[in-house]
């Protein structure tokens, strides 16, 4: 019984040290966005010529939003002679394929891809697309989103580079004003892109590619396999795919695209639970490449274990939660003892369970929303929601890599109808 209360205790102490590790974390990161030297994107390169793109769409059963999408990019501002757009309809049994076709009659650059085979999915879709696409950047976007006018432009930039291999923009949610969940996601969006991406790309760390409003080569992905259609979170897995094989990947704040957030707590736990399987996947298969990457510096691959590790420290965090309760009913919670334990706690309570929240602080400051601070209590409920999704999601890709059982994309439910091109404008 001693050796199994000493374990206890290890695991209370190393479950300790990850939250402070991931407060100095986020403390870090929002003193560099506010005090830091900013790096700025590729805004001010001239180029005569844009790089030939294709912007590609996953749909299944999209009659709902797809006008919005491709009103939108029909109005962004892009040599047409180098640029096309492919929308994947998927399976859809709704009027995607007729709408899409439409589309096409009056648009030729427009081609959608209408796929009727039974393994349904978005990396499959992508892969099909890919080998179709006439561009040497790919970009895609999800078919809820609305671009800016300037977003193709300011994503293709980056591609000057020739050491960058993706780019990602920054997700804006438009129905925020919906509900009070509309509003918390927002809160985490804002401080996600404002701050955290932004300070991972200041200190040229691991930006992270989001799988839409977005591009990459694409013979950098042709020539690596493809996206692998076992792997929920493609987006993620090319993050790691392009690091670990010396490529960059770089964050344009001010390339901007609306998404519409999840109305309901029910879609919101399954789109939770979905991408906590998929990163805890990229997890298990690239901790160790991570680690032995020769590409990589020692502070990259610190910031990338970190990032790894994200959709794992709330299961981590429950399991101490139990553990805990198994000592106190033990009566061995002697951990430590001292006044400087209760110094600590108050230190750690009065500030380190809020380091997620002062990132959000700050990027509401930056993005002019004050006010929207006042919500901020409301997170502490939200964390909790988030923590049994995000375990659940853990799990899932465990039995995923122990079994070999195959992934399905479960799309997100979709809550706006069409708009209008000026409404799409706005």
């Amino acid at each position: 019984m001693e050796m199994v209360v000493a374990i206890m205790k290890g695991y209370i102490i190393f479950v300790i040290i990850l939250m402070l590790l991931y407060t100095a974390r986020h403390f870090y990161f929002t003193i560099v966005r506010l005090l830091g030297r900013q790096r700025l994107y590729y805004n001010d390169i001239l180029t005569d010529r844009m790089k030939s793109i294709s912007v590609l769409i996953p749909m299944h059963n999209e009659e709902q939003v797809l006008s919005n999408v491709l009103d939108s990019l029909l109005q962004c501002e892009y040599d047409r002679d180098r640029l096309e757009i492919i929308p994947i309809n998927d399976n859809s049994i709704d009027r995607t394929r007729e709408m899409l076709d439409e589309y096409h009659r009056k648009y030729e650059f427009i081609r959608p891809l209408h796929r009727d085979c039974p393994d349904r999915g978005k990396p499959v879709g992508l892969n099909d697309a890919m080998k179709l696409a006439k561009g040497e950047i790919i970009i895609v976007f999800d078919a809820d989103y609305r671009p800016a006018r300037n977003m193709l432009k300011q994503i293709a930039l980056g591609f000057e580079d020739p050491q960058v291999g993706a780019v990602m923009g920054r997700v804006i949610p438009y129905n925020t004003n919906t509900n009070m969940l509309t509003r918390l996601i927002n809160l985490e969006r804002s401080g996600g892109y404002q701050v955290d991406q932004q300070a991972r790309y200041n200190l040229k760390t691991i930006p992270q590619y989001g799988g839409t409003v977005g591009g990459f080569r694409k013979d950098f992905l042709l020539e690596t396999g493809g996206f692998n259609p076992k792997v929920l979170a493609e987006d993620t897995e090319l993050t790691y795919r392009l690091f670990t094989n010396g490529w960059k990947v770089v964050y344009a704040n001010s390339a901007e695209c609306y998404e519409e957030s999840p109305e309901s707590w029910n879609v919101r736990g399954r789109q939770i639970r979905r991408w906590s399987r998929g990163h805890n996947e990229v997890l298990f298969r690239y901790l160790i490449p991570t680690i032995t990457t020769p590409y990589m510096g020692l502070f990259q691959k610190i910031d990338g274990l970190f990032l790894l590790f994200i959709y794992a420290v709330p299961v981590f965090l429950l399991v101490g939660w139990v553990v805990s309760l198994g000592l106190f009913f033990l009566g061995e919670m002697q951990i430590f003892s001292g006044w400087w334990v209760i110094l600590f706690l108050g230190i750690y309570n009065s500030l380190g369970n809020f380091a997620p929240f002062f990132e959000i602080g700050t990027s509401l400051i930056i993005d002019g929303l004050p006010g929207e601070a006042l919500l901020l209590p409301l997170m502490m409920f939200n964390f909790f929601f988030y923590m049994w999704n995000i375990s659940l999601g853990f799990w899932d890709a465990v039995v995923d890599t122990v079994t070999g059982r195959g992934v399905k994309w479960d799309k997100t439910v979709r809550f706006t109808v069409q708009k209008t091109e000026k409404e799409a404008e706005k």
